[in-house]
């Protein structure tokens, strides 16, 4: 392996691991297990570091795994946290914590991919295109399913549906 990508890959990491942390988080809703979620996914990445052809796709790449890291978690059901411990380990809150909590409970009930789409391109910021990459998708299901998305949150949040 090029030790100038590994050497990328290490930097890279290190500069961006509270985003790695807040995603993870928004899946398994427990401190300790978003970092578990996280380290899975640094000795993951390390370890098929190689297969890094490109380093300008290392963002991509990466939130591939961590998204995939995360995901599985979530499936294993090691996602059972009572009430109490999720709020004492929750991020600070928005300007009305009532409103943040109605859209947390509501991504939480959108499928998989939904959430993914969500999470990515609002909690991260990433670019539709990044999201195609990062999900192996085409950027017009990406599309599709945002917008879908975003319509289901209206519902589920109460917000009048534009037509």
């Amino acid at each position: 392996m090029d030790s100038n990508i590994r050497q990328q890959l290490s930097e890279y990491i290190v500069s961006h691991q509270e985003d790695f942390y807040r995603l993870a988080y928004s899946y398994v809703k427990n401190r300790d297990a978003a970092l578990d979620v996280v380290q899975e996914s640094i000795v993951r990445a390390l370890s098929k570091s190689d297969s890094l052809r490109q380093p300008e796709y290392m963002k991509t790449w990466f939130y591939r795994i961590l998204l995939n890291e995360s995901m599985n978690h979530y499936r294993r059901g090691k996602r059972l946290v009572s009430l109490e411990d999720s709020t004492t380990d929750a991020p600070a809150p928005a300007s009305d914590p009532a409103e943040r909590l109605d859209l947390y409970a509501a991504i939480d009930r959108l499928g998989p991919k939904e959430q993914a789409i969500i999470r990515l391109r609002f909690f991260e910021d990433m670019k539709l295109e990044e999201i195609a990459r990062v999900t192996g998708t085409n950027l017009n299901t990406v599309k599709s399913r945002l917008y879908k998305s975003l319509r289901r949150l209206r519902e589920l949040t109460g917000e009048e549906v534009a037509t």
